[in-house]
């Protein structure tokens, strides 16, 4: 079985137009596939560095951007393709910094009963804590998770129950590195810290020196580290993994890197800083984001793939791409 793995805590498991028509026409009308014509706020997801939690049978979608205020957003849904916007998830006024809030993830501690958001501000790691997955998000104490500027946190708790937090430090370029988290999930065990991947391979150093995004599964006790590589401004902005045997590694890259790198039936360049997550039917997706059109970066929207570990072991993230769109 195929788990990212947090439920040694009791953690509950955890847009597309083509490329070049971005319309978010507020009158545009969707047949709901026999649900009914519905409203459309937009015809994308318009979130960048996207996370989906899926907490009793409901997905929920957090991201970069997508707010008028600094903070994150939340959208929901029950089937993948359209989502209601649920408000503000967190305010500025309720964390640590005032500007850059990047890339939350979202995960249920089930024996808190509360919802844990790990985030970037003012690129610093930050978590945040609620009784809701849609909010409101606060620090009980507006402070990072550690002094050193880092980004793009994810956390991970293996069967014995430790939870490792995976991020980007700025050591040669953007690097990933874990350490152990202490049991309070807002604080590290620096004494652990490792590194994990960075940037060497062709294909991932076609502009910086960039490995970031990172998301850890785990499968018949190999541990696989999905991450996005390059600049996210470039075209070739993909995905890849690697694999270990130890949640702190060493990690072996995939030879069938990059997973994904663009989607030649879509048009879709830019691809990656996404995570894998698990459907209520079992299936696993992979949600990630893309420039606006192959001329422009911005807005960067969000877009949803299959995801599969077959049983040879091999991470794979294909299939139809799923087109979001917010309803009003």
């Amino acid at each position: 079985m195929l788990k990212k793995k947090i439920n040694s805590l009791l953690l509950l498991p955890a847009c597309l137009l083509v490329f070049c028509c971005g319309s978010s026409d507020p009158t545009d009308e969707d047949d709901k596939g026999g649900g009914g014509t519905v409203t459309v706020e937009t015809n994308y997801l318009p979130i960048a560095d996207p996370y989906v939690l899926v907490h009793e049978g409901k997905y929920y979608a957090y991201g970069t951007g997508a707010t008028s205020n600094e903070g994150f957003p939340c959208f929901s849904s029950t089937d993948l393709k359209y989502w209601k916007r649920e408000g503000q998830a967190l305010s500025a006024a309720d964390s640590y910094g005032t500007w850059g809030f990047w890339a939350p993830e979202v995960y249920y501690i089930a024996s808190q009963k509360k919802f844990y958001m790990f985030y970037s501000v003012e690129e610093h790691i930050c978590v945040a804590t609620s009784s809701t997955p849609t909010g409101p998000f606060r620090q009980e104490v507006k402070q990072p998770i550690w002094a050193e500027k880092s980004i793009d946190t994810s956390l991970f708790i293996d069967d014995d129950g430790t939870p490792y937090l995976y991020f980007v430090r700025f050591t040669d370029g953007n690097v990933i590195w874990v350490a152990q988290m202490n049991a309070d999930l807002k604080s590290i065990k620096t004494e652990t810290l490792t590194q994990c991947v960075k940037a060497e391979e062709a294909w991932e150093i076609l502009q910086g020196k960039v490995a970031e995004g990172p998301s850890v599964l785990k499968k018949n006790n190999t541990y696989y580290l999905i991450y996005s590589a390059n600049h996210y401004e470039n075209k070739g902005y993909g995905v890849g993994y690697a694999t270990a045997t130890s949640p702190k590694g060493p990690w072996t890259k995939s030879k069938t890197n990059p997973i994904l790198q663009g989607d030649t039936s879509t048009g879709l360049v830019g691809t990656g800083h996404g995570a894998p997550f698990q459907c209520p039917d079992g299936s696993w997706k992979y949600i990630f984001h893309a420039h606006w059109s192959a001329k422009e970066i911005h807005p960067r929207t969000s877009y949803l793939k299959d995801f599969a570990i077959s049983d040879q072991g091999v991470a794979s993230i294909s299939g139809t791409v799923i087109k979001p769109k917010v309803l009003k």
